[in-house]
């Protein structure tokens, strides 16, 4: 495992499969922890994608756990099943090849705003991090394992980059691991801050200026540069041996 240095410390290098291990393991403690729930996929490019097992947690699997599967969601490469709610994530790669990165789950504070089916308003800089256009899609048409409730989902996301899934959860898409990161836990600070706010009885709409939320909104979620090394340290930190193992699906 060779090491690249960055502005603030060092970085590993990763494969996408330890990628999307990281993505669990640093996002459950953010939050994204509703038990067997979510999915996470990366686009190899060649028609197939990498996606995290099913009955498995976030806390728990580990890189050799990675599967690889088609767009139509057939195992290739793996020794678990294919999660259960996948086909909301064939239908986006589908949709929108160009997305690489897909995150969904049912986060402690950005499944409440899906709930009430509202988008958060964004009181403070920490909930405008991580950029992208936030989306409802208010409409449950039931369980993401339905391809058919799956695709209508889909569509009501059309070109943005984040959405909540009303009565059900987040979606989050993202260019690189990095960029996934910073939109999760931003969109669940912004999410938090902006119940706490409303159960204080503060502000009820955006209270950060038109021009910052401008910015921030065209914002890939790449310019954060140590916000996501800061967390894959972390992580390994707590888990060190996690990368010792063979991840055999991506290399």
């Amino acid at each position: 495992m060779g090491f690249t240095p960055t502005a603030d410390r060092l970085m590993p290098d990763l494969t996408p499969a330890e990628e999307i291990v990281l993505l669990a393991r640093t996002l459950w403690a953010e939050g994204y922890c509703d038990h067997l729930a979510g999915h996470i996929t990366y686009a190899v490019g060649d028609g197939t994608l990498l996606c995290n097992p099913w009955l498995l947690t976030w806390e728990e699997f580990g890189p050799e756990d990675v599967l690889r599967i088609d767009l139509e969601g057939n195992l290739i490469e793996g020794n678990w099943p294919v999660p259960l709610g996948i086909p909301l994530h064939l239908a986006l790669h589908k949709a929108r090849p160009e997305v690489t990165w897909a995150l969904h789950n049912h986060s402690e504070y950005g499944t409440v705003w899906a709930d009430l089916k509202e988008i958060p308003p964004m009181h403070d800089q920490s909930s405008s991090l991580g950029g992208g256009e936030l989306v409802l899609v208010d409409e449950y048409d039931g369980g993401v394992d339905s391809m058919s409730a799956a695709e209508a989902a889909i569509q009501g996301v059309g070109e943005a980059d984040i959405a909540l899934l009303g009565g059900h959860g987040v979606f989050v898409l993202g260019s690189t691991a990095r960029a996934i990161y910073l939109r999760a836990v931003s969109l669940e600070i912004r999410s938090k801050n902006a119940w706490l706010t409303r159960v204080a009885g503060g502000p009820a709409k955006t209270s950060l200026p038109d021009w910052w939320v401008d910015r921030q909104t065209r914002s890939d979620g790449n310019g954060y540069h140590g916000f996501w090394e800061a967390a894959v340290r972390a992580a390994l930190r707590s888990e060190p041996q996690l990368l010792g193992k063979i991840a055999s699906v991506s290399r």
